[in-house]
């Protein structure tokens, strides 16, 4: 993915090293495993607590008194930086071009360990989040090692699709789609709610596809590849991917995400249309998705 000499958002607070932790048995990429599945399949902060302790777990949380990020580290802050710029400039673009109105730009948040949000205290285990309480996105940049080590998901593209996921849900945020989707959830049954997670995040993916759509369109970005890494990506962070890799089955009611083939498909469409009036994944029964 070309980026160079591209602008770097504003819309960034930068607060690692300003807590973090010791943890022991797992190490860091085993507890962001153990956390994506026990998501995936449903399951709450809680039972990611319990889960990674359970499996040997998180030691005892201390506050660091020093932080110095590696080479590796820093050139993620900035590549984060530049592909939130580029969701801005998107995404500001299409709502002014579509009478939609004017694009409140999110904030990105690196931290390292943990941090507190307005969703409650957000940790490095649980991955890259969107907070719409305060209409943040909480990146610890070790998920990106995560995906390389434990998922085999590499790739800037493929980074950039984790990101643009998040501003997806931003998206769904000042649409009203999300709140809307919480307030059905709420008064649901857990496997009904489930279904609507599922329509929730396809349509994040969808809205990741279509900014990748303009992304190129406007920057002539994307090179040879870049497609694939997405793809690949969108693959193994499917609901049935990553219950099989874990416990060598999946069940269906507890989908949070969608499958792989759903996941692929809405990213592929977003980018293929660009058009978001597409992407209604509410409207939908689950044989259509």
């Amino acid at each position: 993915m070309r980026l160079d000499g591209r602008r770097e958002s504003s819309n960034v607070e930068d607060r690692r090293g300003m807590s973090g932790g010791t943890v022991a048995g797992l190490g860091l990429g085993g507890i962001a495993l153990v956390a994506i599945i026990t998501f995936l399949m449903g399951g709450n902060l809680g039972d990611v607590i319990q889960n990674v302790q359970n499996a040997g777990g998180i030691g005892s949380m201390s506050e660091q008194t020093s932080y110095e990020p590696t080479a590796e580290n820093e050139a993620l802050a900035t590549f984060s930086k530049q592909i939130l710029a580029s969701t801005e400039d998107v995404w500001s673009a299409y709502f002014r071009r579509n009478g939609i109105g004017e694009y409140r730009n999110p904030t990105l948040v690196l931290y390292s360990g943990a941090t507190a949000t307005a969703c409650g205290t957000g940790q490095a285990a649980m991955g890259p989040f969107y907070c719409s309480g305060d209409e943040k996105l909480y990146i610890d940049l070790s998920f990106f090692s995560t995906m390389r080590q434990q998922l085999g998901a590499d790739g800037d593209f493929a980074y950039a699709y984790v990101i643009a996921h998040e501003v997806g849900h931003h998206v769904q945020n000042l649409l009203g789609t999300l709140g809307q989707a919480h307030q059905q959830m709420a008064k649901m049954s857990k496997t009904d709610a489930n279904r609507v997670s599922v329509r929730i995040e396809l349509q994040a993916d969808f809205y990741a596809g279509v900014w990748a759509h303009y992304e190129n369109s406007m920057f002539d970005s994307i090179e040879d590849g870049d497609l694939m890494e997405a793809i690949n990506c969108a693959q193994v962070i499917g609901d049935d991917y990553l219950q099989k890799k874990s416990q060598g089955y999946a069940v269906e009611e507890s989908f949070t995400h969608g499958t792989a083939a759903q996941r692929m498909r809405w990213l592929k469409k977003g980018m293929t249309t660009g058009d978001i009036r597409q992407g209604n994944t509410f409207e939908l029964r689950d044989n259509q998705l």
